[in-house]
């Protein structure tokens, strides 16, 4: 069932100012694995990589219904690529699936989050089962 959706735009001539500036915006919004791919791109590529990223966790927070810096901060939500290049979204301040996209042109980076859940029974039950299963062991 889907929770609720998110969408963010982004300028990229703003990104590239930043990018230049060198690598402190980059290591406060990025995750460490984030971070670690974005030191192998060239400027070019960081610039988009870093707007998209930032747009990805802005448009999840949007989705969350909290913004960035309440209940959710950069470093909750991580994006990485899967083998054919496409966005990978997962977070540890929710528990359902997530579903994230990104597109950029030469001026804007656009990213969209859709936040899916289980129905709350079903939620219930699985957390219920996730704590009753110490005792097997």
């Amino acid at each position: 069932m889907v929770k609720n959706i998110g969408i963010d735009i982004i300028e990229v001539e703003r990104f590239r100012k930043i990018v230049a500036r060198g690598d402190n915006f980059a290591q406060k919004v990025l995750t460490e694995k984030e971070f670690a791919h974005y030191q192998t791109l060239t400027e070019k590529r960081k610039t988009e990589y870093l707007g998209g990223r930032f747009a990805i966790k802005e448009a999840f927070s949007k989705a969350l219904g909290t913004g960035i810096g309440k209940a959710v901060a950069f470093q909750d939500v991580e994006t990485l690529n899967n083998k054919l290049g496409a966005p990978i979204t997962s977070s540890r301040v929710f528990e359902g699936k997530i579903f994230s996209t990104i597109a950029h042109d030469d001026h804007e980076i656009v990213a969209v989050i859709v936040l899916e859940e289980e129905p709350g029974w079903t939620r219930l039950m699985r957390k219920l089962l996730k704590k009753l299963s110490w005792r097997k062991k």
